[in-house]
């Protein structure tokens, strides 16, 4: 990786979200969503459950905690369990998510080691950040000591051949098509021993 990776994983996480607090449960809103998700008038809710409808029509505005008589009620009403009611619904998960980087492309990084494409830049709240980079580094005297950061990284090889060192193993040498899977804690650093730049795709987890 570069001399300093975290940079890296600093940009990808940028384009991110920053998490955010739960806030507390409504229940009022919550048992109003599950009646309106079952296509129930207040009318009809507050005769399955057993209730008035003016005690379901304070519950749900909140003007009235529930007794845990009424919640049982509440709940056999709506036909789920009493936890359910304590539950809020799970935020809507995002499928088919798709970027597509072309080749010759990539967000650009360079550095006296190594030249970086960063790949899908465009999408957020990644899990893992894939890179292109081109091996300038001949030898470990040009690094600044170890490379180390959180997470695991994967690394293969593109074109050329490459000396993998790693801080706990003895040198590895690399040739297009392999690979290699490793703890990111763990010091490292690649060269290229080929006689041109090699290039190598690498996947660090943004754990």
């Amino acid at each position: 990786m570069a001399k300093d990776p975290k940079s890296l994983i600093r940009i990808a996480r940028e384009n991110g979200d920053a998490a955010t607090e739960a806030e507390p449960l409504d229940l009022g809103g919550r048992v109003r969503d599950l009646r309106k998700a079952r296509d129930l008038t207040l009318e009809q809710a507050a005769r399955q459950a057993g209730l008035a409808r003016s005690t379901l029509s304070k519950i749900e505005n909140g003007q009235m905690s529930p007794t845990y008589e009424a919640l049982k009620k509440l709940a056999t009403g709506l036909e789920i369990s009493i936890p359910q009611l304590f539950t809020p619904p799970q935020a809507e998960k995002v499928n088919g998510r798709l970027a597509v980087t072309r080749a010759e492309s990539g967000q650009h990084h360079a550095t006296t080691t190594y030249e970086h494409d960063l790949l899908a830049e465009t999408l957020t709240k990644k899990k893992m950040l894939p890179y292109r980079a081109r091996v300038r580094a001949r030898s470990l005297e040009e690094f600044d000591g170890w490379v180390r950061h959180d997470g695991e990284e994967f690394l293969y090889v593109l074109t050329g051949i490459v000396r993998l060192y790693t801080e706990f193993y003895e040198p590895i040498e690399m040739r297009r098509g392999d690979s290699a899977y490793y703890d990111a804690t763990m010091g490292h650093n690649v060269v290229s021993v080929s006689d041109d730049d090699a290039t190598i795709l690498w996947v660090t987890s943004l754990a």
